[in-house]
């Protein structure tokens, strides 16, 4: 494998060799492998291999075993040039004494997969790398590797460099505090985004004290009486033993749908007003965690303004109480389990029970929208009733996406979603 090593280090003199420190350290080597014959029959070892599908919030797309045991020749001469002379030639570079870890993997990206916003740090990755074996591929395929910048607080910000794959072309960048990358949805119906990729380990960089978020601000509820209810909601939700038919079925399943909420003319009203140009749009991130619009509330026509003033009315709390069997309202009355949890619970000093409060947006989805579980969500975890009205058009499709995942905490299977 000294021929594909030697042409490593020719690459510098050929132009086939970029470096770039912007947004963050990474080395793109092109024609990496000297033989095309070697690539070829690399790229049908590999396809001969069992994927498995992997599926989350963060990524979708199908991955091999891990590959430091497989027996195929090529498979097995290229492991050893990368994990053997070209670590130690990558250890030189950079300063740092790389670890004999081998840690490779083959991913398929087809169509509609992607691999959200993350910076790849584990314990012990230092370099990543990535071959790309794959047909002619255009941007308008999709599937680019893109690079964020950060801000102030070392949390990613946008997207200042996009990699298009390129057949027998080897990225390399290091893995930091600050290495946000994704790989862009695949476009293309017909074609496969074949790549090898793994990390080089060794030291870690330091890492900056986690940012923490500012606390979305709250708020207790609006003084309005039952006649806004009257307005909007669809009457058979009003009717006290149906609500008590919905409270027994959101105890059983922690989650339910109530189908046509609002009344027909209300709901047309809001759907066409949010299609109106006045109100002003902002992307929300950081890309790690979310990417979708949110609205200012100060620039809603105003039956959205009145909608919005609904869910936060006092007659709204005692109505998601009476659905829910919450305390979200002093009316509601408690329950034995929840009287008994209270008496182990500390009181506050004043002696009067907490006022619920609530906190929300409007949003805007559209695609390549997204929220992400991330580890400071789980760390902050408290009790609330999630609330989502959706405005979206009567044909939508499951395949569309969309829809709401809930995990319980400490786990990693989805408990249930929604449309």
């Amino acid at each position: 494998y000294q021929s594909e090593l030697h042409l490593i280090f020719r690459c510098s003199c050929a132009g086939d060799l970029e470096l770039d420190c912007h947004p963050f350290p990474h080395c793109i080597i092109r024609n990496f492998l000297d033989s095309e014959t070697f690539v070829e029959n690399l790229q049908t070892e590999l396809l001969g291999l069992n994927f498995n599908e992997k599926s989350n919030d963060l990524y979708k797309f199908k991955q091999s075993d891990d590959l430091k045991k497989r027996k195929e020749p090529h498979i097995t001469g290229l492991r050893a040039a990368l994990f053997g002379r070209f670590r130690s030639w990558l250890g030189e570079v950079l300063g740092v004494e790389l670890e004999p870890t081998v840690d490779i993997s083959c991913a398929r990206y087809e169509y509609t997969d992607v691999l959200l916003c993350h910076d790849d740090e584990l314990e012990g990755r230092r370099v990543a790398f990535i071959l790309y074996l794959v047909p002619p591929w255009q941007i308008s395929d999709g599937g680019t590797l893109d690079l964020y910048s950060i801000d102030s607080n070392f949390q990613p910000q946008s997207i200042v460099k996009s990699l298009i794959p390129s057949l027998n072309t080897l990225v390399l960048f290091e893995v930091s505090p600050v290495s946000f990358h994704q790989v862009s949805e695949v476009l293309t119906e017909d074609k496969c985004r074949l790549s090898l990729s793994g990390w080089f380990h060794g030291p870690s960089l330091e890492r900056p004290p986690r940012h923490i978020e500012a606390p979305v601000s709250r708020s207790p509820h609006l003084p309005r009486d039952e006649t806004v209810l009257l307005e909007w909601v669809n009457p058979v939700y009003l009717d006290i033993s149906y609500q008590e038919q919905i409270q027994e079925e959101f105890e059983d399943s922690s989650e339910i749908q109530l189908k046509d909420f609002l009344k027909e003319e209300k709901f047309r009203e809001v759907s066409e007003a949010l299609r109106v140009a006045q109100i002003q749009w902002t992307k929300k991130g950081p890309p790690n965690k979310r990417c979708y619009d949110v609205a200012s509330l100060d620039t809603l026509p105003q039956c959205v303004g009145e909608c919005w003033e609904l869910l936060r009315s006092e007659s709204f709390f005692l109505l998601l109480s009476n659905f829910t069997g919450l305390q979200l309202h002093y009316l509601c009355p408690a329950d034995d389990e929840d009287e008994d949890k209270e008496e182990d619970e500390d009181v506050p000093e004043s002696g009067e029970p907490s006022t619920p409060v609530c906190c929300g947006e409007l949003r805007r989805w559209s695609h390549g929208g997204y929220t992400l579980l991330h580890d400071a969500e789980a760390a902050q975890a408290e009790y609330a009733l999630d609330l989502v009205l959706p405005f979206s058009s009567a044909e939508w499709q499951s395949e569309f996406g969309g829809y709401t995942c809930y995990v319980a905490n400490e786990e990693d299977e989805e408990v249930s979603d929604t449309e």
